[in-house]
């Protein structure tokens, strides 16, 4: 799940990767056990010789759905990377197209979390980081351990501050 050695200077190393909290599979995981339950429910009621086109339909129909609200999301979740490293922050998202956005450590200019009673129960929550681009801050979503990330994000912030003396 790191980012490839090759794609980091020589003097960086990662600090911490991570892809969002399997939490994010949730919806998914219950849309995919209600269809599957839906379309053998009704998969059972057609007889009569339309019954293997009926079923067919029910199926296909089934498929598409668990592709979009299911297989997609699940691609998302597969492909999408958060990767801390000694000089930048980097995400990688993208099933067929990768689109990637680097920070800069040195640009960020805070980092907060935040993380309600779900997140709590389940290790996980927001990532805010905020630089002094255009876009003002970075908002990532189901981190896990979250407070952790962003202990391990304002100790390298803390040290690259520490060498620039600022």
């Amino acid at each position: 799940m790191a980012i490839s050695r090759k794609l980091l200077n020589d003097d960086e190393f990662v600090v911490v990767s991570m892809r969002t909290h399997v939490k994010a599979l949730l919806g998914p995981a219950l849309i995919l056990i209600v269809v599957a339950a839906t379309a053998g429910f009704l998969a059972s009621f057609p007889s009569g010789k339309e019954r293997p086109l009926l079923v067919a339909v029910i199926w296909g129909l089934a498929f598409l759905v668990i592709a979009w609200f299911v297989i997609k999301p699940f691609l998302a979740w597969l492909t999408t990377t958060y990767t801390v490293t000694s000089h930048r922050l980097i995400t990688r998202t993208g099933i067929l197209s990768r689109r990637g956005h680097d920070i800069p450590l040195i640009r960020i200019s805070d980092v907060a979390y935040e993380h309600g009673l779900i997140d709590r129960l389940l290790g996980c929550g927001t990532l805010i980081i905020s630089d002094a681009s255009e876009h003002g801050r970075v908002v990532l979503n189901d981190i896990p351990h979250v407070e952790q990330v962003h202990l391990k994000i304002s100790d390298q912030l803390s040290d690259k501050r520490a060498d620039d003396g600022t």
